[in-house]
């Protein structure tokens, strides 16, 4: 369970992480990259495909400044994967909430 956010660094479970990172079911992978910084690409979300969640939350930053390209939304909306955008505060939350009962993975960009 992400326990708290704050600009730049996030606690789950007891941990502080202070890199964008990704939360499976599973397992946290941190040090989470993309090829643009401020824009998610399919290629940024390999690994979450391959999982096939039901839903994706994706927190876009401190002050939502990531941008999820259209092609890469139609991707997700191609494997059936529901969507949920917020500013990291309000997606984690929603992550939380959701985790309880649906198959979700979440996607955090800590900073800006």
């Amino acid at each position: 369970m992400i326990e708290s956010y704050t600009f730049g660094r996030i606690r789950i479970d007891g941990v502080t992480y202070t890199t964008d990172l990704i939360v499976f079911a599973d397992h946290i992978k941190p040090n989470w990259r993309r090829i643009e910084g401020h824009k998610l690409h399919v290629e940024d979300i390999v690994d979450i495909l391959r999982v096939k969640p039901e839903i994706l939350v994706v927190g876009t930053g401190y002050y939502g400044f990531m941008k999820i390209p259209p092609e890469t939304k139609k991707r997700l909306q191609i494997e059936g994967i529901r969507l949920i955008e917020e500013k990291t505060g309000e997606a984690y939350k929603i992550y939380n909430e959701l985790s309880r009962s649906k198959r979700v993975v979440g996607a955090f960009h800590l900073t800006c």
